[in-house]
């Protein structure tokens, strides 16, 4: 993990060494390990300039008449030694890179790639990254296992080509202005480089009504754009963003519970197996849930039975970090105790306190980069720096498990729609009273996406804001300009898989990894997601339904493959938390005066963003205990300390 930037003028004229500087420097957080740069020249007339360590100080920089520099801070994970160093440049010096993330199967592709003659001076993986670009040019992204972003200077085609990870567990973010190409890990890097900070009211809009975050290619930044997931970017005189890896279609393969659960069971255990590759100190996040204590326990016997861990990295017990709380409500150690006790790990507690969230709220915008969706970000927020005060830098996560194994129950709702579309009676007829004795009462967001499939659109959004509260609190004028939100993805005959899909590609996966990036980079580690691994999405995403769902029970291949490894009482929990937060009491007790001061500023008022009247009312009975609506109240005052955060203040600093 690390942080990457550039600079590139298509015109050939000098890039500004300053601007370069400063894009790095604001992302220090993500690499505090080491920093570097390399100034080039597209026209091959200037001799390459790397430079390590500040740029202000290296001799030689100024005048200059280079047009792309490239720059790099270093999280130290794999070969710890100077060899590790970015940019890292090839043998002949014709190639330039400066990468962020990590190739799990470095080593695999180390030995294919010396069998083709390639040599290699360190056991980097960012030197594998530049042998596979060399040995099958743009192809190469498609042999890697892993997260990443990267741009890569080809001297001999004259082109920046650069490249994001599958899922998009790694940030690439750019501004192309006909002329000047900027590009970093993370938006505070490109307004570091002199871009002006102007909102994206298309973006806005879509996060106030239909709490969509990373939905598109655009940001919240006018002009700033993200490249998606699963996609490389190649410029010369002009920028061509073209795909090189899609979901395949969602199967009917016909596997057995068992075989699927066996093939589940290997597909996972490899994912952790990679995912343990590190030279520094390795831990495990654990929330109580199913995904995350299916990592530790899985981890554990890889750990200690085939030491696939130096044991001076993770010492005599796994490392396990957990977000709790003293409200039994919200509180998962009814669950984290028993897979410690099962692993005999080494656990530790962070207690989220609203009060710290009132007065860090600042820093935590900052970090973030856009506004997020709740307060949970906050409690992932403790997880890290609690693993970054214990001396961690790699952390398991179980992010991603929920969208390919239809974890959350709002799944429940598309999956008996396909049922009552195929007219499956008695399997529908089944699974309903399966649900009701395992979960009790079905509640409204399961009734609204199985009302979803059947119901005109207008019907449906009043569905939905039974659920989520009135939308009147969204200023008028805005509305009309900018409504409605747009329209998202479909799979034709399955609503089952359209959720799924909308989950993995358009709203819900993206924004989850965005927060996991900045809130684990924001204290120097580095998180891998093992659910991720892209022969895992692959398997999942072409089982049937009726292997994710089934006898009311989410995650049912999940809870199949790991049976006797999990502790009896996660692997058969029915109910989901995960990190969260109690927000909706917070809203009525720590945080009601700060919100109430918000909402009442006049600099609220001013963007022209809500209806302020409105809004006030909507909180008043959320405060009585009429509604729960806090995850809109959140929006409203996230919006409002994007705003002051980035929009108001003179510099990104």
């Amino acid at each position: 993990m690390c942080a990457i930037a550039g600079l590139y003028d298509a015109s050939g004229r000098a890039i500004d060494l300053s601007a370069l500087e400063r894009m790095v420097l604001v992302q220090a957080h993500r690499g505090p390990d080491g920093e570097g740069y390399v100034l080039l020249d597209a026209r091959g007339q200037e001799r390459p300039l790397a430079v390590v360590g500040r740029l202000a100080d290296a001799p030689g920089t100024r005048p200059h008449r280079h047009s792309i520099g490239l720059g790099h801070r270093r999280l130290a994970i794999i070969d710890l030694s100077p060899l590790g160093h970015q940019p890292m440049t090839t043998e002949d010096g014709r190639c330039w890179v400066t990468y962020n993330g990590e190739i799990y199967n470095h080593v695999e592709l180390r030995e294919e790639l010396r069998g083709k003659g390639h040599r290699f001076r360190s056991a980097s993986d960012t030197e594998v990254l530049l042998a596979a670009y060399r040995e099958w040019a743009e192809a190469c992204v498609t042999r890697f296992n892993g997260m990443f972003a990267f741009a890569v200077w080809d001297g001999d085609r004259r082109r920046l080509f650069c490249a994001r990870d599958r899922m998009g567990v790694k940030p690439f973010y750019y501004s192309w202005d006909g002329t000047r190409f900027a590009f970093a890990s993370e938006i505070k890097g490109l307004l570091a480089g002199g871009l002006r900070p102007l909102p994206n009211q298309r973006a806005v809009f879509d996060y106030l009504e239909g709490a969509c975050l990373d939905h598109s290619k655009d940001t919240f930044f006018e002009g700033i754009r993200q490249l998606p997931p699963a996609h490389t970017l190649t410029v010369d005189t002009q920028v061509m963003v073209q795909r090189y890896w899609d979901l395949p279609p969602p199967g009917w393969d016909g596997l057995s519970m068992r075989d699927a659960a066996e093939r589940f069971q290997h597909l996972f255990r490899d994912a952790v197996r990679l995912r343990l590759r590190s030279d520094v100190p390795i831990g495990t996040c654990l929330s109580g849930g199913l995904d995350s204590s299916s990592i530790v326990c899985v981890a554990n016997d890889l750990m200690f039975v085939e030491h696939a861990v130096a044991r001076e990295l993770i010492g005599e017990r796994q490392k396990t970090f957990s977000s709790c709380f003293e409200d039994p409500a919200y509180d998962e150690r009814q669950f984290i105790r028993p897979v410690v006790e099962r692993t005999g790990a080494e656990s530790h507690y962070t207690f989220p306190d609203p009060k710290e969230l009132a007065v860090s709220v600042s820093q935590l915008v900052w970090q973030q980069d856009e506004p997020f969706g709740s307060t949970s970000i906050f409690a992932q927020w403790n997880v890290m720096r609690l693993a970054a005060q214990r001396g961690v830098k790699v952390l398991l996560d179980g992010q991603g498990a929920d969208e390919i194994l239809a974890g959350y129950h709002g799944f429940f709702g598309a999956f008996f729609a396909d049922l009552a579309a195929r007219k499956q009676w008695l399997g529908l007829l089944w699974e309903l009273a399966a649900y009701r004795r395992l979960h009790g009462p079905i509640p409204k967001y399961v009734v609204a996406n199985l009302a979803r499939a059947f119901l005109p659109s207008p019907l449906v959004r009043f569905v939905r804001s039974r659920v989520t509260g009135s939308v009147d609190w969204i200023a008028p004028e805005f509305r009309r300009q900018w409504g409605p939100t747009p329209t998202a993805p479909s799979v034709k005959g399955s609503h089952f898989h359209t959720m799924e899909l909308q989950l993995l590609t358009w709203s819900g996966l993206r924004a989850l990894l965005h927060y996991e990036d900045r809130n684990s980079m924001g204290f120097g580690i580095e998180t891998r997601l093992p659910f991720l691994d892209y022969r895992l999405v692959e398997f999942l995403h072409g089982l049937e339904p009726e292997l994710k769902i089934r006898n009311g029970w989410t995650k049912a291949v999940l809870r199949e493959a790991l049976a006797g490894i999990l502790p009896g009482e996660v692997c058969w929990r029915a109910d989901k938390m995960g990190f969260v937060t109690p927000e909706d009491i917070w809203f009525r007790t720590s945080l009601r005066e700060m919100t109430r001061d918000i909402l009442s500023d006049s600099r609220t008022r001013a963007r022209g963003y809500l209806n302020v009247e409105a809004a006030l009312t909507e909180f008043e009975a959320h405060e009585a205990g009429r509604k729960n609506i806090s995850f809109t109240i959140w929006r409203w005052l996230n919006l409002e300390l994007w705003c002051r955060r980035f929009l108001d203040q003179p510099a990104c600093v």
